[in-house]
């Protein structure tokens, strides 16, 4: 799982990237309000940490322009300001939880997890299903019948975004870039041997769900339904 951090302290954001990086999970920081906005609306994120003040534009402004575009991603707004009337405007603003500063880690994570478990159609308690497969969050594995198959962290990110948008084509390019993040080297062959290495799993565990190719465009998965 891919999450933006949006904080103009530097220090703060580096602390932040710590607490999320060592809970399991992957972190692009950016410290201004329009190189926010232009990453949160990439698509590439599952969530957004958003400090409310911000040179260039503020955290609500950023927030607006994304739920103005269709972007439904949740967005954990972090602040000082603890006045009603700021967290009454984050939240008619389109913000999924408001967190005042200073906070605790692990009151950060419960957020990031409650914030995650926006797809109940699609999970059980930290499980993605895809007709006869689960894939298990707390063991980065895959299970199909009585068999199961550890993942790789690659490829387990790139399964999760296929479960997650399974009636949909994943892009290349997002994989990409929510895999291997915007300053990688990673190219197309990267992705294509991932994929590789994953359809030889699901043989293994003699799953009815494929990965499909469409070419020149990206991926999405099979049920055989």
């Amino acid at each position: 799982m891919r999450i933006l951090i949006v904080e103009d302290e530097v220090r703060l954001a580096a602390t932040l990237q710590d607490i999320v990086e060592m809970a399991g999970y992957t972190a692009d920081v950016c410290h201004d309000g329009e190189s926010g906005a232009d990453n949160a609306l990439s698509g590439i994120y599952d969530v957004i940490l958003l400090d409310v003040m911000l040179p260039r534009l503020s955290g609500f402004d950023v927030l607006r322009r994304m739920r103005s575009e269709g972007d439904t991603t949740p967005v954990l707004m972090l602040t000082a300001r603890s006045d009603t009337a700021d967290k009454v405007e984050g939240l008619d603003a389109g913000a999924d939880y408001y967190l005042t500063k200073p906070f605790e880690p692990r009151e950060l994570l419960a957020c990031i997890r409650a914030l995650c478990r926006r797809q109940p159609e699609l999970r059980e308690e930290g499980v993605l299903t895809c007709g006869d497969l689960k894939l298990e969050q707390s063991s980065f594995s895959l299970l199909c019948g009585g068999q199961s198959i550890r993942l790789s962290r690659k490829e387990y990110d790139i399964m999760e975004l296929l479960m997650q948008n399974q009636k949909l084509v994943v892009p290349k390019e997002k994989l990409l870039l929510k895999v291997w993040g915007y300053e990688s080297e990673a190219e197309d062959n990267n992705v294509e041997v991932y994929i590789s290495f994953l359809r030889r799993k699901l043989a293994h565990l003699g799953s009815g769900v494929k990965i499909k190719t469409i070419r020149m465009v990206g991926y999405c998965l099979e049920t055989g339904e």
